[in-house]
């Protein structure tokens, strides 16, 4: 693969997470609670091994 498209591909996967983030209205709501907690605290506790993910496949495409 071109190394400008695996750039491309890397900043699109780095991009992803920082969309999702900044949609705060998205996951700012009380409902669906899953284990006791509101979807707001459990959304960003998978949206943390996800965005981790994202990265390292980004860093492996840079290399």
């Amino acid at each position: 693969m071109d190394k400008k498209i695996r750039h491309v591909i890397a900043a699109i996967l780095i991009l992803i997470p920082f969309g999702v983030y900044l949609d705060v209205p998205f996951y700012n709501v009380p409902n669906p609670v899953m284990w006791g907690l509101p979807f707001y605290y459990w959304f960003q506790m998978v949206m943390l091994p996800v965005t981790a993910l994202l990265f390292l496949i980004a860093a492996f495409l840079i290399d």
